[in-house]
């Protein structure tokens, strides 16, 4: 059986995946969450059946099996974030403007360490093969090169901010 913990940190892990229907069981317990198209996660209830042990009836000899009706636990509705700004892509419509988007999903960082200045800051000049950042995936630390020569105008994500596939970390105005 999961505990509240462990049930709370999936929800979590699914909230911030591109995952829209997660289902997982386990000793007799049932967990199914589903994600809305309205941006939000709506989760469904939970049935959670506990195994009774057989029972061997006295008079006959003969063993009896009881079966527990599932118990049914309404998890609470979380409304999530959107993942996508529409302002960020309202920008990138500047035809002026390039985005470098994340080549992967992972954990955006703007520095190799917490203590070392960013790689990047608005207003600075980058080249093509110049490292704006790292995105962290699977323990492995990947480093983000710009593929375009400019000046940063915007930094659209967060440092420790989960990133997905394709999603704009920069705005730069080429060269």
């Amino acid at each position: 059986m999961l505990k509240i913990q462990e049930i709370r940190e999936i929800i979590k892990l699914i909230d911030q995946s591109s995952i829209d229907k997660f289902t997982y069981e386990a000793d007799g317990a049932k967990i199914k969450i589903v994600k809305s198209n309205t941006s939000g996660t709506v989760m469904t209830p939970i049935q959670v059946q506990t195994p009774v042990p057989d029972v061997q009836d006295s008079t006959s000899g003969a063993r009896v099996v009881q079966q527990a009706a599932p118990e049914t636990v309404e998890a609470p509705k979380q409304v999530a974030t959107p993942v996508a700004e529409p302002a960020a892509e309202e920008k990138v419509a500047d035809p002026s403007l390039k985005s470098i988007v994340s080549p992967m999903v992972g954990t955006y960082y703007k520095s190799a360490s917490p203590e070392s200045a960013p790689f990047v800051q608005v207003g600075q000049k980058v080249g093509a093969e110049d490292v704006v950042c790292i995105v962290e995936a699977m323990k492995l630390f990947n480093e983000i090169e710009a593929e375009v020569s400019g000046e940063i105008v915007e930094i659209l994500v967060k440092d420790g901010q989960l990133v997905e596939y394709g999603q704009p970390l920069y705005l730069v105005k080429e060269n």
